[in-house]
């Protein structure tokens, strides 16, 4: 009888105790996994020169150093921009050299010719215009002719007026205003020279950093626009993780906090620090129902780097924080 109760007992103690234990375990509270990955600084090598891509050696994948060789581009259109803007600049250098030494030696005695005969001009017709005077005032010539006579004496004046001009015009050269404008000419074609020769320089693309291909948009023959990013380069010496933290867990993040976080990808736990938060909300993750007691809870984007250099590590990998081992 007292071995019954004893059975009876014991299974009474197994069953409370296995009850016990299962309440509990369904009763414990998950742990909370913070998931973030690993983000690095990636760079789009694109040329401002549209064209069509003539070489491109590099590989996705490839690891390249920085200065090396990724693209060229060929244009036809912009050598033949380069050919018309040295030719303006070529005619240019001629207008301000011609304004700079000015006329000719020619053409500077030809109007001193043209002078000296308008005054000879002018000189013969004041003789004549004097005889004629003397001898209208004693009525041998008539009105008329009196009359033909001073025209062409005014006449003979304004010639030898203007041939004078004309001979110092072409003595003092291109005025000082004509000078500045054909400066202004040959600065305008040097510019678009260079402007051109801009272009043609960033023709050829290299590698801003050390680190790895990681994608190459367009291939060897194609045709691509300004500023088209042909070959991103990732650097892998500049990596970090990125989580997405909840406004409510953000007590135990601070610019400078060391923690552990596991990388699947890698097989073991890493330490990581804090260097960035974001000063701005992203986006609400939870939003609330009713206006008391509640609010909405905002995310914050936190970066982390690791403390020390890890192999293996790549872009795009997970990491998990337990947050309540923090």
């Amino acid at each position: 009888m007292k071995s019954k109760v004893f059975i009876t007992t014991l299974i009474i103690i197994l069953s409370i105790s296995v009850i016990s234990l299962v309440g509990w375990m369904f009763s414990e509270p998950e742990p909370v996994l913070l998931q973030g990955e690993i983000s690095a600084t990636s760079y789009k090598i694109s040329s401002q020169m549209p064209g069509r891509i003539d070489s491109i050696p590099v590989r996705r994948g490839q690891i390249v150093k920085k200065g090396d060789f990724i693209y060229r581009v060929t244009s036809k259109t912009i050598n033949a921009k380069l050919s018309q803007a040295e030719a303006l600049r070529e005619a240019a250098s001629a207008q301000k050299l011609k304004a700079d030494k000015g006329a000719r030696k020619q053409v500077i005695q030809s109007a001193y010719q043209m002078m000296k005969s308008a005054e000879q001009g002018e000189q013969l017709a004041a003789k004549t215009f004097k005889r004629v005077e003397n001898l209208y005032k004693e009525g041998v010539v008539p009105e008329q002719k009196f009359d033909e006579v001073s025209a062409q004496y005014n006449v003979a004046k304004n010639t030898a007026k203007v041939a004078k001009q004309q001979y110092l015009l072409a003595k003092a050269g291109a005025q000082s205003e004509d000078k500045t404008s054909a400066a202004a000419l040959v600065n305008q074609a040097a510019g678009a020279v260079a402007e051109v020769e801009s272009y043609l320089n960033d023709a050829y693309q290299y590698s801003p950093v050390n680190g790895e291909v990681s994608s190459i948009i367009a291939e060897q023959g194609e045709l691509v626009g300004a500023g088209f990013p042909v070959v991103t380069v990732v650097d892998m010496n500049d990596m970090w993780a990125t989580f997405n933290i909840k406004e409510t867990l953000l007590t135990k993040f601070t610019k400078g906090t060391k923690f552990t976080a596991n990388i699947p990808a890698v097989g073991k736990d890493i330490e990581f620090e804090v260097t960035f938060i974001s000063p701005e909300a992203s986006y609400a993750t939870w939003a609330a129902t009713r206006t008391t007691g509640q609010f909405d809870i905002k995310t914050f984007e936190i970066h982390a780097r690791t403390t020390a250099k890890i192999e293996n590590l790549y872009v795009g990998m997970s990491v998990i924080i337990n947050y309540d081992t923090l």
